[in-house]
């Protein structure tokens, strides 16, 4: 095995059978190791921390969806239990929702509104405690443009016995 290191404009090989040599070489010779990382993430959801109606923004510059559209993720901690209601409203796009576990499969996805819309509507119960991803996304190439997001944790209703 060949290891090549550049330190102070000087170039060294090092050539052994075991990585340990090569570890107490770069020891001795003053050299740190680092892991490589990226400078910037290519994939970070919009974390949502409250549950409330949020307006955004679907552009040409969020994630292609392969089919002419495009997406836009939102990431939010759920327990296993949670009852949710996710609308999804847009005069400028055809909307469709979908919710994805924390594995990164499909939970429950909504194109059209029951009322008829090309809004979208979704109830779901969650399963297992985790961070979830709502995925905002347009029908085909129906486009970009301004969308309200709602997320609500719907709360039992406890009757009274009489």
């Amino acid at each position: 095995m060949e290891v090549v290191l550049l330190s102070m404009n000087k170039i060294f090989t090092i050539q052994c059978r075991d990585m340990f040599i090569i570890f107490v070489t770069l020891l001795t010779m003053g050299i740190s190791m680092k892991t490589a990382s990226a400078q910037n993430k290519l994939y970070s959801p919009i974390p949502l921390t409250k549950f409330t109606e949020i307006s955004d923004t679907l552009s040409n510059q969020d994630i292609p969806t392969g089919q002419g559209g495009f997406a836009r993720d939102y990431s939010v901690n759920l327990n296993k239990g949670d009852n949710l209601a996710i609308d999804l409203s847009s005069e400028n796009f055809d909307t469709i929702i979908t919710l994805l576990a924390p594995n990164g499969s499909t939970l429950a996805e909504n194109d059209d509104c029951p009322d008829g819309t090309s809004n979208s509507l979704l109830f779901t119960r969650v399963i297992e405690t985790g961070t979830y991803i709502i995925r905002v996304h347009s029908f085909g190439e129906t486009g970009v443009g301004k969308f309200k997001l709602k997320v609500t944790k719907l709360q039992e209703v406890k009757q009274k016995n009489n």
